[in-house]
């Protein structure tokens, strides 16, 4: 299969390459920097310099490319700056997809997360709404204006280059003491889980899937063991602010009943460790 991979530089995408030339897929893969294209081709894409803002330029990557998917793995948090991610999810999703359609491509994949769900008592399942008007209903919405269209609702990454691994943004954050246990509820994925599914969503019927590990927690539950494997102090117990979000436990049993089994079925077994 010929495979147009936008975001290829980035955390997911560039683990996703190499699996998915495994996979015998031929991939162009997107990055916004011409220094980045030596490391798409040494792990086994054909790398190709795109602004997903740029219409003109797009449109013609992903005509010349004549792919039989787009997986759209693009996010704008390099800088820790959700303003600019939710642009990427509404204005860079509408791009991607009016240039597949430009070009005639039938299929795309879209990474979406698990944390939009709405508030409920119930583990979120895929029928459940999404937050409405939120950048992130504004970007399903787009994607499944192709003809096929497959949403991975991705819980919280942690694992190697996520804000999660050792000396990266949020481990930072716990060292020093300024992450408080509340009883927010998050549901994690592993890095490594997120790339097989992915892959593996290439195979699977239409639809959006859930890719979360086995337990939700609030934070009172992860935060401390996730300090603990840091050597980090044990941290505060807070409640939460006035209308701060409680978060949603997700379920997998979609992504389970297709197949998918996260070697990783907890943070427990995943997060760092003394």
């Amino acid at each position: 299969m010929r495979i147009f991979l936008a975001g290829g530089s980035g955390v997911i995408g560039s683990r996703l390459i190499p699996r998915l030339v495994e996979a015998g897929h031929d991939t162009t893969a997107t990055t916004r920097r011409a220094e980045d294209l030596r490391y798409l081709r040494e792990r086994g894409a054909q790398g190709v310099v795109v602004d997903v803002y740029d219409w003109p330029q797009l449109a013609t990557a992903v005509a010349e490319a004549a792919p039989d998917l787009v997986l759209h793995e693009l996010t704008d948090l390099g800088d820790f700056d959700a303003q600019a991610n939710a642009r990427l999810r509404r204005a860079g999703t509408a791009n991607l997809v009016a240039a597949a359609e430009a070009a005639g491509v039938g299929r795309m994949i879209a990474q979406s997360t698990a944390g939009a769900y709405t508030a409920g008592d119930a583990p979120a399942v895929e029928d459940d709404p999404v937050e409405p008007g939120s950048d992130v209903e504004t970007m399903e919405r787009l994607v499944t204006r192709m003809p096929r269209a497959t949403l991975l609702r991705y819980g919280l990454l942690y694992g190697p280059d996520t804000w999660y691994a050792p000396g990266a943004r949020m481990a930072n954050a716990v060292v020093a003491g300024l992450v408080p246990a509340t009883p927010a509820i998050t549901s994690f994925v592993h890095i490594d889980d997120v790339v097989a599914a992915t892959v593996q969503a290439i195979g699977w019927p239409d639809g959006a899937y859930n890719v979360v590990d086995d337990e939700p927690a609030p934070a009172t539950e992860w935060l401390p063991t996730y300090a603990g494997g840091l050597g980090a102090p044990t941290p505060d117990v807070a409640g939460l602010p006035e209308g701060a979000p409680r978060g949603r436990a997700v379920s997998n049993a979609k992504a389970r009943a297709a197949g998918w089994v996260p070697q990783h079925v907890t943070w427990r077994d995943g997060f760092p460790r003394r």
